[in-house]
């Protein structure tokens, strides 16, 4: 279980409030309100269709809220420590320039990673996208993000994503997140199409680069027991809203409301059927 709980409570780097979305007549995101800390990993955890990623779509522009704001600290990169911006409701370019600080990983490694340009070049994108940077800066930069998530430039700059394992393709995917050093990370479902180990894995990364490089990482999943080891707190979603949150080990030892009750029993039933299959599998 996580251990690097912010010891207190300062500004957060990312505040959401009143966030609603609808599709239609369809309220799937209802109300929210969350905060990010720099430097801490918080879980957003729930069943199919609660409206994790949904909340994750809106704070990155891909799904436009019916109400709601999206407060982001961005004085990493503007050098002006009250400088906040609201990713929901100022301009266009305004909120184009904020993007750098925000970056979104999705659940697919095969469908998230260009498929014909070598790793390197994926890697330095973000880079070009927001022009940072010479050609010699953005590559020196994308071979630090390669060896920041465990994968060694030498060996990986120049090969091809197919080339690459699935959590290979997650490393590749994180270290193109951190190249512009975000604010904030929304990593939705980075696991779920990764076996058991490789999930550990995955989680465990995200857990490093939250505390070495100060990221706050939003990780959804449905997989309370997953998100234990490495999160600092949890918030647990249910019909697009969040029904509960706290610290991980109160939320673990003492859950308050059903859909956290169900999810953690879930998460001990799969527990059990990975230890029975694989006995060197560690909860």
């Amino acid at each position: 279980m996580a251990d690097n709980h912010p010891a207190d409570r300062q500004d957060p780097v990312l505040r959401v409030a009143d966030l609603t979305v609808r599709y239609g007549k369809t309220v799937t995101v209802r109300d929210v309100h969350l905060e990010l800390q720099a430097g801490e990993t918080v879980a957003l955890v729930g069943g199919s269709g609660a409206g994790k990623s949904t909340i994750a779509k809106a704070i990155a522009g891909l799904v436009v809220p019916s109400t709601g704001s999206a407060l982001l600290d961005i004085s990493a990169n503007s050098g002006d420590r009250y400088d906040r911006v609201d990713l929901l409701g100022a301009s266009a370019s305004v909120r184009r320039a904020a993007r750098r600080a925000v970056h979104l990983v999705m659940q697919d490694p095969y469908a998230s990673l260009p498929p014909h340009r070598r790793i390197l070049d994926i890697v330095a994108e973000p880079l070009l996208i927001h022009r940072i940077g010479d050609t010699a800066d953005r590559t020196e930069a994308a071979r630090s993000a390669l060896h920041a998530v465990g994968l060694d430039p030498a060996h990986y700059a120049r090969r091809f994503p197919h080339q690459l394992s699935g959590g290979e393709r997650q490393r590749v995917a994180f270290s193109r997140a951190i190249v512009t050093r975000p604010a904030v990370i929304l990593a939705d479902e980075p696991t779920g199409m990764l076996d058991a180990t490789l999930r550990a894995e995955v989680s465990q990364l995200m857990g490093d680069l939250a505390r070495d490089h100060g990221t706050a990482i939003l990780h959804i999943t449905h997989d309370l027991a997953l998100a234990a080891h490495t999160c600092d707190r949890v918030l647990v979603m249910a019909d697009g809203a969040i029904v509960e949150q706290g610290p991980t080990a109160q939320v673990l030892h003492n859950p308050q409301h059903p859909i956290t009750k169900q999810l953690l029993h879930a998460a001990l039933r799969a527990s059990r059927r990975l230890r029975d299959t694989n006995p060197t599998y560690e909860t």
